[in-house]
């Protein structure tokens, strides 16, 4: 089974494609001869990956200047979307932030601005995007990127394990609430990944202690998340909706 076949001519909506693994699905989704929409604040690096992935095969690739933390700019870029082309059929959430620091000293703001991004944002595009195939009486694929810290936890970055975790449970009720309109939402729980976001850190002392904990004994690449990305944006998946699946190298399965 081709499942980059079945992602010919659909539109996918990538937030937060910038860079890292939504640069990675817009790459795919390209290459899939698929309808890109990238969305991100920084317009100027859409742009240039626009130009790519028009030369990988995206018959229209569609730039929208985003901030994910705006409900303004969201309800903006979904207007943009309405007015340039065909109706979504895949939506993935994959803008996030993350921040470092310990409970007690980290300032609220910083929580907030973190929530604002990697849970409301994601509440804020799926529910736009679920109305519009509701009312056009059909179906859709929404996945969610999350994190293998939604399901355990690790000193120092409690904002961005608990939204990470808000993700999980909202991809469970989000795809409860809508199965009777055959929309499904689904998630991806990346383990340690190798991104431009993260690249530095992996090179310290503490980063390669993590690698070592992981049972396969190394990063996972963005592209390894590809198959399941297939999987749940095609209609391979068709009876999937709720899941939440970690690709991770063995890592959740891994002893505490």
């Amino acid at each position: 089974m081709d499942l980059g076949a079945k992602l010919n001519g659909k539109r996918v909506l990538i937030t937060g494609a910038s860079s890292g693994l939504g640069e990675n699905f817009a790459r795919l989704a390209a290459g899939c001869k698929a309808k890109v929409v990238i969305a991100a604040r920084r317009k100027g690096r859409l742009e240039k990956l626009a130009k790519e992935l028009e030369q990988l095969g995206a018959p229209q690739v569609t730039v929208i200047e985003m901030d994910a933390a705006s409900e303004p700019s969201i309800d903006a870029a979904f207007a943009q979307i309405d007015a340039s082309g065909d109706m979504l059929d895949v939506v993935v959430n994959n803008a996030g932030v993350s921040n470092d620091g310990l409970a007690l000293t980290l300032p609220t703001k910083d929580f907030d601005d973190l929530m604002a991004v990697n849970v409301r944002a994601v509440w804020l595009v799926s529910v736009r995007a679920a109305q519009r195939w509701q009312a056009a009486g059909r179906g859709g694929s929404i996945i969610n990127i999350a994190s293998i810290q939604g399901e355990r936890v690790m000193p120092g970055i409690t904002p961005y394990s608990t939204s990470k975790a808000a993700v999980v449970h909202m991809t469970k009720s989000l795809a409860l609430e809508w199965a009777r309109w055959d929309i499904r939402v689904n998630a991806i729980e990346p383990g340690y990944i190798g991104t431009e976001m993260t690249d530095a850190m992996w090179e310290t002392d503490y980063g390669k202690a993590l690698i070592k904990r992981i049972p396969m004994r190394r990063l996972g690449k963005p592209e390894e998340l590809n198959g399941l990305f297939l999987l749940f944006a095609t209609d391979a998946g068709s009876w999937m909706t709720g899941a939440c699946v970690p690709v991770d190298g063995g890592h959740l399965c891994s002893s505490l």
